[in-house]
């Protein structure tokens, strides 16, 4: 059994498990949005743990209309949630407190995200 994260799937077999065509998920790289693992060859190679970032991708376009740069902005926030849920989780482990003001500045491509809480 191979691991989340182990870059198994070739692109053919990744194409055709999500019905799609390669060249969507060569566009979505080239976007940004997928990062696969490279053979020493070149190969690209699919972990589960793309496969399941790429069901994320394929839901906000197909089923909510969402054009790339706007699941990029998504994709981004939800790390963020995720990378500040896990502060949160060692502030209080630690302090038992969390701060009270975050700032936070994202910048993709030709656009930035700005998060500020208070």
């Amino acid at each position: 059994m191979h691991g989340y994260n182990e870059p198994v799937y070739l692109i053919s077999v990744v194409a055709e498990l999500m019905n799609i065509h390669p060249q969507t998920l060569r566009q979505y790289e080239r976007e940004g949005l997928l990062k696969p693992s490279r053979t020493q060859g070149r190969m690209r190679l699919y972990s589960q743990r793309d496969i399941d970032k790429l069901k994320v991708i394929l839901a906000l376009a197909r089923d909510m209309g969402v054009n790339l740069a706007g699941i990029d902005i998504i994709l981004q926030l939800k790390e963020q949630i995720h990378e500040l849920q896990k502060e949160i989780e060692k502030f209080k482990a630690n302090e038992g407190m969390v701060p009270k003001h975050r700032s936070v500045i994202v910048k993709k491509n030709n656009y930035q995200i700005v998060l500020v809480e208070d």
